[in-house]
């Protein structure tokens, strides 16, 4: 497969992701820039730190970053019609670089011979690691925890690609595809994980607990 196109075009999806965020939040171009880097590359540098690969690996990545700010730039300046109308397919882009990025970075960690747990780990730090510090920097709550299932997307890539079920390049393909339909059903039909809200509890049953 020619992973190279789909670390493209999710680089391209992120970086963008990343600038319409800091301009919603009126930051400055510089502001633009940083979050947008911030959000095509962060995974990876996590990764990078949790499984032993050399940091400056990611000077070497000349080529995307190339992309990524040609990319903020040109969506910096770009009529907000247009940037409206990128939102509307934002969610496909998105899940095409979830899918992408999850399934490289279980193949860092696997080519290094890590065990499963950090083949996961690796697989969704790489898909959504960008994203969580970009929401944080920007103030927000990190929309991949509370939103539409996400993560998960990238943990069930990265469990198959450790357990060596897709061992040939058709079968990293179905995966890839298998990603993104599942993040794009998450999204078209708002699948969520349980979650358990304190706000509304009562002060004296809250109260009790703790005691």
């Amino acid at each position: 497969m020619n992973w190279e196109l789909f670390s493209i075009i999710g680089t391209i999806a992120f970086a963008v992701s990343g600038a319409i965020v800091a301009m919603e939040e009126e930051y400055d171009i510089l502001g633009v820039y940083v979050l947008g880097l911030v959000t095509a590359f962060g995974g990876g540098v996590i990764r990078n730190l949790l499984i032993g690969k050399p940091i400056v690996l990611l000077w070497e990545q000349g080529l995307y970053f190339q992309i990524a700010l040609f990319a903020m730039t040109l969506v910096f300046f770009m009529p907000v019609r247009y940037i409206r109308l990128w939102k509307t397919w934002e969610a496909f882009f998105d899940a095409i670089g979830l899918a992408a990025f999850s399934i490289q970075g279980a193949l860092y960690a696997t080519n290094m011979g890590h065990p499963l747990s950090a083949i996961i780990v690796a697989a969704v730090l790489t898909g959504i690691g960008g994203g969580m510090v970009r929401d944080v920097l920007a103030g927000r709550k990190p929309l991949v925890l509370k939103d539409e299932i996400y993560a998960v997307w990238g943990m069930l890539a990265g469990a198959l690609v450790g357990l060596g079920w897709t061992q040939g390049a058709w079968q990293l393909a179905v995966l890839f595809v298998l990603i993104v339909v599942l993040r794009m059903l998450s999204v078209f039909y708002k699948w969520k994980l349980p979650k358990r809200s304190l706000r509304g509890a009562p002060l004296e049953a809250t109260r009790r607990s703790d005691s």
